[in-house]
């Protein structure tokens, strides 16, 4: 009898021990949730694990498609909060799908440096000024290699960096170097870089943007390979250390958050961009990836809704322009690359599309030919 009554006692302890356990775990999960939730997990008076979402007004009477009603459920849930926090697959920026809003930003928050050279002021930057920057000259600030007096006044906004005219690593890097210096100077939130055969659509862009803090720590753009890329990167005069890491081509735009630009300083502000370009000899592009992953450990977000002239810009479908941030055109494949759509103007009167586009976006633009069906 002595034994049997001792194995009750001892199952009896074990039991209390594991539900005094699950419940603290379960409590600190709780917890967790709230944290990473915010005001979305709220507990209810008869919800133990806290999952349950807030009713709106008018439907305490309904079940919440949110409820938890399982500790599958409340797990899954968990997970998925988790995800969503760190900025899961759903909150990364593609086609047709982007986070909410975190914070009211406007076009006034952006700082979009356009890349261009003085031999092509006319036969695209001209392009450009009559389209997307013509309703965003605030915002838009574009970074050349000589003066001319006839685009001053059209846009105030011209830096001459005094940079070669050259399309050399260094005349790249070292526009990269003003126009990140002109940024930090400006105190606005977003950093984004453009080339001057680039269309923003700039409500998409402050849309993409509002989705991720610009406190923390943001690099997001699309790659032009498949894989990181390869780099031997200068320790001193006689050692060499191989790295890898992706980079968001300038091809087809790319944003930093002020709060990671702030960090990129040691290795970009004034003169150090040049320096650190040399240092692993690659383009400007490369250069920014290189100290935002290699150095700083930041990952690239990817986003499909940033496009440039090396990929084939005829699969962007039509009825997704609107969706997109930057499009770009040129030669791919030995074809004219371009987006694939009817609209205002003839492939002859407008081959880059941009004017078409244009028109479509903003049908109240006083060149854009009415009742045009695209």
């Amino acid at each position: 009898m002595l034994k049997s009554c001792g194995r009750k006692l001892l199952l009896s302890l074990l039991g209390s021990t594991f539900t005094c356990l699950l419940v603290l775990m379960m409590d600190q999960q709780k917890r967790q949730v709230l944290e990473l939730g915010g005001e979305g997990a709220l507990q209810s008076p008869g919800d133990p694990t806290g999952l349950t979402q807030q009713q709106p007004e008018g439907e305490a009477g309904e079940q919440s498609p949110e409820e938890v009603k399982s500790f599958t459920d409340y797990f899954s849930k968990l997970t998925r909060v988790r995800r969503e926090a760190a900025g899961g697959p759903a909150a990364q920026g593609g086609a047709g799908r982007q986070r909410p809003p975190l914070e009211e930003i406007s076009a006034r928050d952006v700082f979009i440096a356009v890349k261009t050279t003085k031999k092509f002021h006319r036969s695209r930057l001209e392009l450009l000024l009559d389209t997307w920057i013509s309703r965003n000259k605030d915002m838009t600030f574009i970074f050349t290699d000589g003066e001319d007096e006839q685009l001053k006044k059209r846009t105030g906004n011209i830096i001459n960096t005094n940079c070669s005219a050259a399309h050399s690593r260094q005349a790249l890097s070292c526009k990269m170097a003003v126009e990140y210096d002109k940024f930090i100077e400006s105190g606005r939130k977003w950093f984004c870089h453009v080339d001057d055969d680039n269309y923003v659509n700039v409500r998409t862009l402050v849309k993409l943007l509002s989705g991720y803090p610009h406190t923390q720590d943001i690099y997001i753009g699309k790659p032009s390979l498949d894989r990181p890329i390869q780099a031997t990167e200068r320790i001193s005069e006689n050692k060499m250390h191989p790295v890898h890491f992706w980079f968001a081509t300038g091809g087809a735009g790319f944003c930093i958050s002020r709060g990671l630009a702030l960090k990129m300083s040691p290795w970009a502000s004034g003169g150090h961009f040049m320096s650190t370009a040399e240092k692993i000899r690659l383009p400007d592009d490369c250069t920014i990836g290189y100290i935002i992953e290699s150095v700083l450990g930041v990952k690239l977000i990817r986003s499909n809704l940033f496009h440039s002239h090396l990929e084939n810009l005829h699969q962007v479908p039509k009825t997704e322009i609107h969706n997109q941030v930057t499009l770009s055109y040129g030669m791919f494949e030995n074809k004219r690359n371009s987006i694939h759509m009817k609209g205002a103007f003839s492939v002859e009167e407008d081959p880059s599309r941009f004017r078409s586009i244009h028109c479509l976006l903003y049908p109240d633009t006083p060149w854009c030919p009415p009742n045009v069906v695209y």
